[in-house]
């Protein structure tokens, strides 16, 4: 009997880098709720992920060494791993895009985006006990809608994305995370934000930075400065349906 690709992602185990623990979750898990609840126990590099083919979801556990106020850049080094994850494995001529600071798109459509958590009660100045990226990005559609009826959202089935897996997804990016922060770690944090805003729309005449605090900062002769929140920003995701906890379709 030939099995189905459902059965084919549960009994697979992932292939990650040494310092990684894999904790795989059933197809109805929540992958960034449980990494935040075992996240002070399990300790960094715990990866969660749920145990389906249609979504890749998924949350690492990390433990920051500096107060929160800089930590929380972290969340582009997650970005960036993403995207270069999604990247290693597209077809030439691919657009993959960021909405700031959280949404992903392939091809000028709604793919999927990333989220931050850390303890709630954690000063500005204070190191988090622990943080959680986490993460879904849309592998297929489930819904039966024909594929380019709704242009602005889409999955990485649609886009060309061949025989890739939400295991390999996964896969790439711990790959990647490691290279975007060791990156960091070798030559700081200007890195990681060179490799992140060159991903963003940008007017003309306008310059993309991001600020010591991870807040966004768009810097222009004619306009000054402006500024937007990064805390504020993922308090709300923007690409995640609030009724459903999923990409928006």
């Amino acid at each position: 009997m030939t099995r189905s690709p459902w059965r084919e992602a549960m009994d697979r185990n992932l292939t990650l880098p040494p310092v990684f623990n894999a904790v795989r979750l059933r197809e109805v898990g929540d992958a960034f709720a449980h990494a935040q609840t075992i996240a002070a126990e399990s300790g960094a590099g715990t990866l969660v992920h749920v145990g389906r083919f249609d979504l890749a979801e998924f949350a690492l556990v990390l433990e920051p060494e500096e107060p929160l106020r800089s930590a929380r850049r972290v969340f582009y080094a997650g970005m960036i791993a993403l995207i270069d994850a999604l990247a290693a494995h597209a077809a030439p001529g691919t657009a993959i895009g960021i909405e700031w600071p959280d949404a992903i798109y392939i091809n000028y459509g709604l793919v999927g985006g990333a989220r931050l958590a850390w303890p709630t009660r954690t000063g500005e100045e204070e190191i988090p006990q622990w943080m959680v990226f986490g993460a879904m990005v849309r592998m297929a559609s489930t819904s039966g809608v024909e594929a380019g009826t709704n242009p602005s959202n889409t999955t990485l089935e649609e886009e060309g994305f061949g025989e890739v897996s939400a295991d390999h997804l996964i896969e790439s990016f711990s790959r990647h995370f490691m290279v975007a922060v060791d990156a960091w770690q070798e030559s700081g944090f200007a890195v990681v934000m060179r490799d992140y805003v060159q991903r963003l729309p940008c007017e003309k005449g306008l310059r993309n930075d991001i600020d010591e605090n991870g807040d966004l900062v768009l810097r222009g002769a004619a306009r000054g400065s402006e500024r937007k929140s990064l805390v504020q920003t993922l308090a709300s995701p923007s690409w995640i349906n609030p009724k459903t906890m999923m990409p928006y379709t």
